[in-house]
Formats: structure tokens, sequence, C-alpha cells
């Protein structure tokens, strides 16, 4: 890795979406303090940091789960500045919340100046596609993802996952990070 010593080696990640999709347990699995049933609404925005190792180097991963719901937009714009990359997350369950994903992006680019940095697009509670009405395809989210690289210049990939199970929320996390360590890299490489 070529980045040196006084190159950028905290990220802020930020966690966007509708409430109710799963942002917070998520965030507390990749952590490791376990999934906890029931909803537990995030007033504002909650912060975590992990400390972790990419390709032998360390890094502190600021994590910052903004609150989906309308009535927080204004308390969130001040969360949104400096951010390095960001996970979209949406409730495979609830096609509505696929569906703001757009405007979701639109309110991290008014609020980070107009930055785009690495996405990852997140079908959370995959576990519960099985007994879901009328659930958001796979297809259709990959789609959507290849819309996003199209638009970003980024690779934006589509992973799904359950914060309940665990499955792919580690896969997810990493991926992003390691794309945020990709951007600078060559940010820093073309200076």
């Amino acid at each position: 890795m070529a980045m040196d010593q006084q190159h950028k080696k905290i990220f802020k990640v930020t966690l966007l979406g509708d409430g109710a999709v799963g942002k917070t347990s998520l965030m507390k699995t990749y952590l490791g303090e376990g999934f906890k049933s029931g909803y537990s609404m995030t007033i504002g925005a909650d912060f975590a940091v992990k400390r972790l190792k990419i390709d032998g180097h360390d890094f502190v991963a600021q994590i910052w789960d903004l609150a989906g719901q309308q009535r927080f937009s204004a308390v969130r714009e001040v969360y949104y500045r400096g951010t390095s990359g960001c996970l979209l997350v949406f409730d495979i369950t609830r096609r509505v919340s696929f569906e703001n994903i757009p405007s979701w992006i639109a309110e991290l680019l008014k609020n980070n100046n107009n930055r785009i940095v690495p996405l990852i697009l997140i079908g959370n509670k995959s576990d519960l596609r099985p007994t879901a009405k009328d659930p958001v395809l796979r297809e259709q989210a990959e789609e959507y993802a290849r819309s996003l690289s199209a638009w970003s210049g980024f690779t934006v990939p589509y992973i799904e996952t359950s914060a309940k199970t665990g499955e792919n929320v580690d896969e997810a996390f990493k991926t992003l990070l390691k794309n945020i360590v990709l951007y600078y890299e060559r940010m820093y490489a073309n200076q």
C-alpha cells in the first residue's frame, strides 16, 4: 500500500437509509455486540469506532449510524461532513426503503460538499426474504448498483446482509473500507 503516515488513516463511514432498515443492527453486529430483536430508534446519530488492519496497515473506522426518520433530516446534515464512504441500506422486505435510496444519495451529496465517495448498496434482512410478500429482487438491486457504478465512477457492489444471522455483515464493511483505501491511494498518487 502506497499510503504513508501523513495520509488519511481515519475513515468516516456513514450508514444511510430509511428508519427501521437495520442500520443500527448492522453496526452492532459488525462491532461484535450481537443482534437484538425489537426496534430502537436512533435519535440523530449514533457513533462507534473500530480499529482494523487493511493490507498490513492500521486504520480507524469512525462509523456513523444516521437516524432514518424524516423528522431528523435537519439534525443529520452536520453528520455527513467528511464522509469517506457510505453503506446505503434498505430493507429487502420494504420496497419503499429501496425506492428512497436516491434521496439518501442526494442528501449525502448536498451535505458532503457534493463529493462522490465509495458506496456499497446493502439489501438488509435477507433472512426474511422467504416470508416477504413483495421483496426487492436481487436482480433489481444489482441493476441499480450497476447504474450507481456508472454514475459515480466507483464500483458499487450490491451485498445482501442479515444483521440477525450475521450473513455478509463483515464482508459489507470490509469491502467498503478496502474501496475507501483504494480511493485515497489513487487520490494521493495523482497529487
